[in-house]
């Protein structure tokens, strides 16, 4: 198994060969205090892998090799879901998620009036004064902003009570992340990604549940799955459903 270093500035640049093909990463310094290297491939097919400033570029390649039929696997899903994924044209007939089902996106060009986004009948009606994909693509990303926050909230009000471990409700932010669908802060705020409304409801939930198991386990130890399988018991088949989907709900 070769391996190939590349310093890039800040960014590290690391890679090994695994059965056909060469695996290149991004090396990320860790923000949290922990000696764990996270690896994550993301939807867009890139491999990160965060590890603390401490640990070599030869540790980090060695906890990558650990894993690579897994890296592998994950590429190869990923790059199967992207041949199917087409760029977002933003004209009416195009087909959009929300709360997990496809609605037909339909554009009214009105100058009079102004620019709107409804849920109407099985579409999703964007009025707009001219028709042009940014305008388009701003309207949906503040309407799904907005339909987030509103669904975020009622499901984490819904989820706190099942979450014993956990005393105030916790702060919600909604960030449009790259590579997470959520997170928790050390200081206890959740911040959920709004293209997460895109998906179903259990998602959602699977989601919100899995930060909310943090605020008792900080890292993904034994206790924390264990945790998440109690008021959980399905979370393997969602995460899994949910990662397949991401590619259509992102890009």
């Amino acid at each position: 198994m070769n391996v190939a270093i590349q310093h890039e500035h800040v960014k590290v640049r690391l890679s090994f060969n695994y059965a056909d093909e060469q695996i290149s990463f991004e090396r990320l310094a860790r923000t949290q205090a922990s000696k764990k290297i996270l690896i994550k491939v993301l939807p867009d097919c890139r491999v990160q892998i965060s590890a603390p400033e401490t640990a070599s570029d030869e540790q980090v390649i060695a906890a990558a090799r650990q894993r690579a039929r897994w890296i592998y696997q994950q590429l190869r899903e990923f790059r199967s879901s992207l041949k199917y994924v087409r760029p977002r044209q933003y004209i009416s007939g195009e087909s959009h998620y929300y709360l997990g089902k496809q609605y037909v996106l339909k554009v009214i060009e009105n100058p009079a009036e102004k620019p709107t986004v409804k849920l109407l009948r099985g579409k999703i009606e964007v009025n707009v004064r001219e028709k042009s994909v940014e305008k388009i693509s701003a309207l949906l990303t503040d309407w799904y902003k907005l339909r987030a926050r509103e669904v975020f909230s009622r499901r984490l009000e819904a989820l706190h009570a099942q979450a014993l471990w956990v005393g105030e409700k916790p702060p919600l932010r909604i960030l449009t992340m790259q590579t997470q669908w959520g997170s928790c802060s050390p200081a206890g705020r959740l911040t959920l990604n709004p293209h997460l409304v895109k998906a179903s409801r259990d998602c959602i939930d699977y989601v919100i549940l899995h930060e909310l198991c943090h605020l008792a386990e900080h890292n993904h130890s034994e206790r924390f799955y264990r945790l998440l399988g109690q008021v959980m018991p399905n979370w393997g088949k969602v995460k899994k459903r949910l990662d397949g989907m991401a590619c259509n709900l992102i890009y």
